[in-house]
């Protein structure tokens, strides 16, 4: 059977994995961090890694990124994240990732994915997308002279197109108006990585939920996400989907 590298930084996640990779006849090593990710590649040389997107020094993607540029995959990988979207998802494919798991995991999806993976080659990164017309930029804020030291860090992040010149911005925490051609959140940073990711994705969800009215056809065209996959992250993050409708109807 095959030699299958499990690396994430939950240990039981990596417990859970090997157990029932080693049940199935593989040989499974684990690492819980990038550092014992690249030892552990070059000592085992894996037939297949499973590769967790959110770790603390480290994030998957760009490791996954490292071991593209300098050669080194080798071997079919598949990405696997508890917070992943459909942005991530695509961006690991295209350095090379074969498949993407979303937590929690069923032993049917895991089983099916490794079979298929090792049933064919890693595959060659394909050349990183041109930069899209949209912008993202991360830019602090000014603080009021009234602020003191203590308080908490805040940035805006802002999302306007390149060619735009109009000034005119709507600032919405929930399904206010948005004829504006931008649209500014202002979030915590001073927090774990976890909760300032799930406010970004509720504020996001919120924002494409206010601009088609509610629909969640539309939003999940709109998102990338399939419609039951879309229901089961708005509930997750805690959208109010009644509010949405309401807005629709006014």
């Amino acid at each position: 059977m095959a030699t299958i590298l499990v690396v994430d930084d939950e240990l039981g996640i990596r417990a859970l994995l090997s157990e029932i990779l080693t049940d199935e006849g593989h040989s499974v090593e684990v690492a819980e961090n990038a550092v014992q990710a690249r030892r552990l590649r070059e000592q085992c040389k894996p037939d297949l890694v499973l590769l967790d997107i959110w770790m603390p020094d480290v994030d998957g993607v760009t490791l996954l990124k490292e071991w593209a540029a300098c050669g080194q995959l080798t071997m079919p990988v598949i990405m696997m994240s508890g917070h992943g979207t459909i942005d991530t998802a695509v961006e690991a494919t295209k350095f090379g990732a074969q498949a993407f798991l979303e937590k929690p995991i069923t032993m049917q999806k895991l089983l099916r994915a490794v079979e298929q993976g090792l049933s064919k080659p890693a595959p060659r990164p394909a050349a990183p997308a041109p930069a899209p017309v949209h912008m993202a930029t991360v830019t602090p804020i000014t603080a009021a002279p009234s602020y003191n030291s203590s308080a908490p860090a805040l940035v805006a992040v802002r999302n306007e197109p390149l060619h735009a010149v109009e000034s005119h911005h709507v600032v919405s925490n929930g399904y206010g108006a948005h004829k504006a051609l931008s649209h500014e959140q202002s979030f915590e940073l001073d927090r774990p990585l976890r909760e300032a990711r799930d406010d970004f994705e509720r504020a996001y969800f919120e924002f494409h939920l206010a601009r088609e009215g509610g629909s969640m056809t539309r939003v999940a065209e709109k998102t990338g996400l399939e419609r039951t996959h879309l229901y089961r992250k708005l509930k997750q993050l805690g959208v109010d989907l009644s509010r949405s409708k309401k807005t629709a109807s006014n």
